[in-house]
């Protein structure tokens, strides 16, 4: 990749950076499609502005349904057209004794990582308070369906359903405005959540709070588009929008907030 396009992306992000370089020139020299792991929104974001501004190749995003987060991306020239199939979804249900026991995103999250389960092999975990269903990368599918017997205490059994059985998740994205004095991580938090900023650092500093699913204890650290920030307790934040700035300086936000 041109050393120029590290310039606009943070210096953890070269990694991925250069893998989307590697994948673009795979299907260029084999002009056949390409089909990557599961990707997180600002992951999505970088390969769309890498795809647009380096190659005349085509993308498509799929994860299992319309609003999800977590996607897979097919890369492709011309002439291919994907369908749903080529995606090479799973979608699985974890059966457990619902009477008397509750899951929680956080623990089966934590379970399937435990189990030695890279985060790109699986994508959303939905809900609608009761049921609790996994959307998993097909070649990874019998894999991960042996390894997690148990979520903490509860034995469980993970199950394959049909895209037809998909539930209508729980919870809800809402779109809301914002204006923040800066994107340092805790002016975000303080705003969007109304609390003071000394607690958001707090939050920060004792490992509460990830951005797109990795702990960050830097309260000084700058978010951009299409980051996802999570905040034990508290909910969720994704930068939807960067539009421009007040007449006092200060950014204005669009911003998708999920509250507990």
């Amino acid at each position: 990749m041109n050393a120029n396009v590290y310039q606009h992306f943070r210096p953890e992000e070269h990694p991925f950076v250069d893998s989307v370089g590697d994948w673009l020139e795979q299907v260029e020299s084999q002009y056949a499609p390409y089909l990557t792991n599961f990707l997180d929104p600002r992951q999505a974001y970088i390969l769309e502005t890498l795809t647009r501004e380096n190659s005349d190749l085509k993308f498509s995003f799929y994860g299992g349904y319309e609003q999800a987060e977590r996607c897979r991306c097919m890369i492709y020239p011309d002439y291919y057209e994907p369908q749903i199939d080529d995606f090479e979804l799973v979608m699985i249900e974890i059966n457990y004794p619902q009477k008397f026991t509750e899951l929680s995103h956080g623990k089966i999250l934590g379970t399937m990582m435990s189990a030695g389960i890279k985060r790109d092999y699986f994508g959303d975990i939905i809900s609608d308070g009761n049921r609790w269903q996994i959307f998993l990368a097909k070649e990874s599918a019998s894999y991960i369906e042996s390894q997690v017997t148990k979520i903490g205490r509860v034995t469980v059994h993970l199950e394959e359903r049909l895209y037809t059985d998909i539930i209508v998740p729980k919870d809800s994205w809402t779109e809301e405005t914002a204006t923040a004095s800066s994107l340092r991580l805790d002016s975000i938090i303080s705003t969007v959540y109304n609390i003071s900023r000394q607690r958001s650092k707090q939050l920060v500093e004792a490992g509460k709070v990830k951005i797109n699913w990795s702990v960050n204890e830097r309260p000084d650290y700058l978010l951009d588009l299409l980051d996802v920030v999570s905040v034990r307790g508290y909910g969720r934040i994704q930068i939807q929008g960067l539009e421009g700035k007040t007449k006092k300086e200060k950014i204005r936000l669009r911003l998708g907030v999920l509250r507990k």
